[in-house]
């Protein structure tokens, strides 16, 4: 089994908050997490977020691991005009290779939402993986699947499912072969409970979240699961192609 464990890096829970406690507190708990047990991960990472913490992205890549994009903004790809998407998206890539000094991999749009019809505009960026659908939301997508040379890989659960009591949560953990991707946001390890936000935003932040992640890796490893990045997996499934479906 795969295991693509994936951070989405923005502003503390987007609408509500403008706030960066999970660039400042939660970003450092999951990659000392991450460091402790091993593994690698694709970090998608909006551009306001690398333009104001540059150190701390290059850093990401220091430590061995993939950095994505995320949007320039966190706003909702299907809310915006042809035009002004490719606009977005071009800003984004642009200060993240002009940081990073290298072309990228691995897209993800927030909140999952990517427009079917704006798939060309990742293609003429030079994106090779998309991870902007879900299998748990509309129009629920199933496996990974090519669009010409983009491979799409979708979320295979909400990253609120880490936020559950762990007995629930290893009740809702997904048992398919895989790839399972997972991802968790860096403020949701950073306690939010004091803030006047969505419930279900601020339900078993900080302390519980940051336990439950190190029991996830640690459930998935005892099952002999493989963790890799988005980039590392498109490598693999390029050579073994005629194992994934084209897209109709």
């Amino acid at each position: 089994m795969i295991v693509l464990f994936t951070v989405d890096v923005e502003q503390d829970c987007p609408p509500f908050l403008d706030s960066t406690r999970g660039m400042e507190e939660g970003l450092p708990r999951v990659l000392d997490i991450l460091e402790a047990a091993g593994i690698k991960a694709t970090f998608f990472v909006t551009g306001e977020m690398a333009g104001r913490y540059p150190e701390v992205v290059k850093g990401i890549e220091r430590l061995g691991h993939e950095v994505g994009c995320h949007g320039d903004h966190h706003e909702r790809f299907d809310r915006l005009p042809y035009a002004l998407a490719r606009m977005r998206l071009e800003e984004a890539t642009s200060t993240l290779e002009s940081l990073l000094g290298h072309s990228l991999c691995s897209f993800r749009a927030p909140n999952l939402k990517f427009p079917s019809p704006y798939i060309p505009l990742l293609e003429e960026e030079g994106y090779l993986v998309d991870s902007s659908t879900a299998s748990y939301k509309w129009p629920f997508a199933g496996g990974p699947t090519w669009h010409g040379e983009l491979l799409r890989v979708p979320a295979s659960i909400t990253s609120s499912a880490l936020r559950l009591f762990y007995p629930v949560m290893i009740r809702v953990l997904p048992r398919f072969k895989g790839p399972l991707v997972f991802f968790v946001h860096p403020w949701e390890l950073v306690d939010m409970s004091g803030e006047r936000i969505r419930f279900d935003c601020r339900l078993g932040t900080g302390q519980r979240a940051a336990e439950n992640l190190v029991r996830f890796i640690d459930y998935y490893r005892d099952r002999g699961a493989e963790f890799m990045t988005m980039k590392d997996f498109y490598s693999v499934s390029k050579k073994g192609r005629s194992s994934l479906p084209e897209a109709i």
